[in-house]
């Protein structure tokens, strides 16, 4: 019965390129037209896997392929996920999922509550691995989050300073003023800010690993004077700053905080404050998390769609002054990543094992092509407690 259901589901997603996959058994079956997107041969591995698949095939093929139960010829990921992505965008499925769809989207609150304590664990599961994995693939500057591309032909260190630098015109920063950087990762934005515009700032992360960093990487600048690191969740402080910056940490707050979140912003902006989030987001309605990515990469997190966010800054006394779309910027900056993770992945594999470099592999892949086939992309929303806090047009930008 497993296998019937897979096959009859494969019948109906794949039209585009040609997708062949191998049994168990070792009988083989071909789907699609052999255009529009890449051919792979997929083995199974494993009996019981048509069933695992049937069942939840998120998180069924990510763990066959980390653990080697399920094999593709060439080991040509990249293909994969091109050719899956392609076909599943055209957003058809088989009558059995409708359930699971729903189960998945009845339970999605319970996955994202992320309250003070349960949030620190989330954050633990991802930014507490050695520091040395992440000196594999990150730029210098280690910004864990998607680079500006304004030209072609920029290295990654480039365009991770020119996200930096776009976003500090964007905070209308002068000398002196007081930032609030959340989730300020391993200090890179926060160093930066007040090296290069003079501004005070607090920092906050709830990672351990990233904090004692951030920490030692203020005090080699010679910054611990006008850089505070702390590890502390955000809702904890009472303080009030001219502009608050969050980079690459909304994605972490779960919708069911997302008005706490912006009333907390609100909270802690001074009046003729501004702020600016850059978070991923989905241009499609609200959806669900990966399996794969909620239990591997990122416990907790969750993409949310523009209208979440709208809805929960309007509940506020927030003003919105400037949303900018990033579309393929998110995707360029995976290749870079898991171009240089490739060629470190002995060093990789020597900090863990095999079983994790194929995971970060899976991950870094699935996540590039998301970005280039599945409507999701990169908002910096800018807001302020005042109408006329920022100008008003863009050229002060540029």
């Amino acid at each position: 019965m497993w296998e019937r259901l897979l096959l009859d589901f494969l019948k109906q997603v794949v039209h585009a390129g040609r997708l062949t996959v191998v049994m168990p058994d070792g009988r083989a079956h071909d789907f699609g037209s052999g255009t529009g997107a890449p051919w792979v041969t997929v083995r199974l591995l494993d009996e019981d896997l048509p069933r695992k698949v049937v069942l939840n095939p998120d998180l069924a093929v990510s763990e066959a392929y980390m653990d080697e139960r399920l094999t593709i010829d060439g080991d040509d990921l990249h293909a994969f996920f091109e050719m899956i992505l392609v076909n599943l965008s055209q957003r058809r499925s088989a009558w059995w999922q409708a359930p699971l769809a729903l189960s998945r989207r009845a339970m999605r609150r319970l996955a994202q509550h992320n309250p003070i304590g349960r949030a620190q664990q989330n954050v633990a599961h991802h930014y507490d691995l050695s520091g040395a994995l992440y000196d594999l693939f990150l730029d210098e500057d280690r910004q864990y989050s998607c680079a500006y591309f304004p030209r072609p032909g920029m290295t990654l260190d480039e365009a991770q300073a020119a996200k930096k630098a776009h976003i500090a015109k964007k905070l209308l920063l002068k000398p002196g003023m007081r930032v609030l950087d959340i989730g300020c990762g391993w200090g890179g934005m926060a160093l930066t800010l007040a090296r290069e515009h003079g501004a005070r700032v607090v920092g906050v992360t709830l990672s351990k690993e990233q904090h004692a960093v951030a920490v030692k990487r203020a005090e080699a600048a010679g910054l611990s004077d006008r850089v505070d690191f702390r590890l502390t969740d955000y809702r904890t402080l009472s303080e009030s700053f001219d502009r608050i910056v969050s980079v690459g940490m909304f994605e972490h707050v779960g919708a069911p905080h997302f008005l706490e979140y912006f009333r907390t912003v609100e909270r802690l902006l001074d009046p003729d404050g501004v702020a600016l989030i850059h978070t991923i987001g989905r241009e499609t309605p609200p959806g669900v998390t990966s399996p794969f990515i909620r239990k591997y990469i990122f416990p907790g997190g969750y993409v949310p769609a523009l209208s979440e966010i709208a809805t929960a800054v309007e509940k506020t006394r927030l003003w919105t002054t400037d949303i900018e779309v990033w579309r393929l910027h998110y995707a360029t900056t995976l290749r870079h990543w898991y171009d240089r993770f490739m060629a470190r992945q002995d060093e990789a594999r020597a900090l863990y094992d095999d079983r994790f470099c194929r995971m970060w592999r899976y991950y870094l892949l699935a996540s590039e092509m998301t970005f280039r086939h599945d409507f999701q992309v990169v908002y910096q929303i800018q807001i302020a407690r005042r109408q006329d806090a920022v100008p008003l047009s863009r050229d002060y930008m540029y």
